[in-house]
């Protein structure tokens, strides 16, 4: 089983499943189990641990067995976990997060901002001529937006993901 109390495991659970579906994975009984029994076994609602284990199989952390039933001819899904691939699942996201903070690091740093004093929107210089300098939304002059500590916060950011 997986160590839960890992807390980049554990938040990336639950950015997945939420609180209710880690709960779910924490009370999980080991080996081939139906969706009903786990609902049973971990208190959570069916609907709930049924939505978790799409979503843990879609990531490949649950696996689906079926079987018919030879009188009724039913099928009946047999659940269970498998964190095996956890890291590798994790390092696609780091990867991911990398990949899309560079993005923005490079937005930031190839733009200029204008922001109304209210805080209603922080335009593009170009999208701040098309409306005079003024608010969309109150008509508030727009102020020049120095976006220099955000970009800072953004490397640091980049440079902690590249480095760990």
């Amino acid at each position: 089983m997986v160590d839960l109390n890992d807390k980049v495991i554990r938040g990336y659970l639950l950015s997945l499943v939420g609180e209710d579906g880690l709960q779910m994975i924490e009370k999980m009984p080991e080996g081939e189990v139906t969706d009903e029994e786990i609902a049973a076994k971990t208190e959570v609602l069916l609907n709930t641990v049924r939505r978790t284990l799409f979503i843990l199989n879609e990531n490949k952390f649950a696996i689906c067995r079926r079987e018919r039933d030879s009188n009724s001819g039913w099928l009946t899904y047999l659940w269970r976990l498998d964190f095996s691939d956890i890291e590798h699942q994790l390092m696609k996201e780091k990867k991911k997060l990398l990949r899309n903070l560079k993005t923005r690091l490079e937005f930031e740093e190839n733009n200029v901002f204008y922001m109304c004093p209210q805080g209603c929107v922080r335009l593009l210089f170009d999208e701040a001529t098309e409306t005079e300098f003024l608010c969309p939304m109150c008509g508030e002059d727009l102020v020049f937006y120095d976006n220099s500590h955000f970009i800072d916060v953004l490397r640091k950011r980049v440079d902690a993901l590249s480095s760990a």
